[in-house]
């Protein structure tokens, strides 16, 4: 792993010691304030590719009735949820509410969550749909979920010392 993209552990008792298995698919959230982007890894977790894009309405929770199916659908081994941290590498109000996402990811799945520095991984996945000629304009939802699955491939090739 590189210095710039630290992994962080959540702190709960119910998952201390319990790292993501080496083997099955990862899944990835995007947080963002109104929309999450997630992406699903192949079983060896060598590839992250975009899956969808959940969306919360105003005031409301993460969409957890939702989320909860794609899990049974997509039986991950382990959940990344990026981490969304200031430039410098502080903690902001956003990195907070990641933290709250992922806690009640962790407490309604009972799996392994790892926290991953997601820092401009919406602006990556903005670059590569431009760099192919193609256009952002309403395309939000497929931004976000690239964006999982440019954070879940970082962490994917950190895993394997690339």
């Amino acid at each position: 792993m590189d210095s710039k993209s630290p992994v962080f552990r959540l702190p709960f008792t119910v998952h201390a010691g319990m790292n993501i298995p080496l083997n099955g698919r990862i899944l990835a959230v995007d947080w963002g304030e109104i929309r999450f982007g997630l992406a699903l890894s192949d079983e060896s977790q060598t590839l992250a590719t975009p899956l969808e894009t959940l969306v919360r309405r105003a005031g409301k929770r993460f969409p957890m009735p939702r989320f909860l199916e794609i899990l049974g659908a997509h039986a991950p081994v382990g959940i990344v949820v990026g981490l969304p941290l200031a430039l410098a590498g502080d903690e902001g109000e956003s990195a907070a509410a990641a933290r709250e996402v992922a806690a009640a990811i962790a407490r309604r799945s009972g799996l392994p969550i790892e926290l991953w520095d997601e820092r401009m991984s919406t602006a990556r996945a903005l670059s590569a749909i431009r760099e192919q000629g193609g256009s952002t304009r309403g395309r939000r939802a497929e931004v976000d979920a690239l964006a999982a699955a440019v954070v879940l491939q970082h962490f994917l090739d950190a895993r394997r010392g690339r």
